[in-house]
């Protein structure tokens, strides 16, 4: 049940302050669990998120290389950062600061990933704005093939230009 057939709108809801959004998704990127402020931010209900990818609330505004850096982080078994801009089911949009860590089962293998997501300062949406769209430019520029690596390419010449890791540098802003 994918939003594919959403249309995206301007409309922004901005968390509270005292917001947290918590899902749980299996290795596949299904949906496992959603608190209520994650239920309430998707638009979905619970019977509509559960068992459903999580890119359900994927927006379009976000490039596919940010998705490729996060899921490459986390199959090395390390958390990940990440400033992303969601769709909820009415097309709406609201973005959280995401810290996504994978769980693991009694042998130490990665069983799911759970993911707690908070309200970001205005002054990092506005900087990763602006590398999201240079980035989407350059998916767009070599076409869906390669778009994944054209736009991690282009993250990671950013970073090295500025001397920092990602991490460092989405942690700094």
């Amino acid at each position: 049940m994918k939003n594919n057939h959403t249309a995206p709108t301007q409309k922004e809801r901005v968390m509270r302050e005292d917001d947290f959004l918590v899902s749980k998704t299996d290795l596949k990127g299904r949906i496992l669990y959603g608190n209520r402020i994650f239920i309430e931010f998707s638009g979905y209900s619970e019977e509509e998120l559960l068992g459903t990818q999580h890119n359900i609330i994927r927006h379009p505004d976000m490039p596919r290389g940010v998705f490729k850096f996060l899921w490459d982080t986390l199959q090395s078994k390390q958390e990940c950062f990440a400033y992303v801009k969601n769709m909820s089911k009415d097309g709406g949009y609201y973005w959280v600061f995401a810290n996504v860590t994978p769980s693991f089962n009694a042998r130490g293998e990665v069983d799911g990933l759970f993911s707690v997501r908070r309200k970001p300062h205005a002054s990092a949406i506005a900087i990763v704005s602006g590398l999201y769209r240079l980035m989407l430019e350059e998916e767009k520029k070599v076409g869906a093939k390669d778009a994944c690596a054209a736009s991690l390419a282009l993250l990671t010449d950013v970073l090295k230009q500025k001397g920092m890791s990602y991490e460092s540098f989405i942690l700094s802003i």
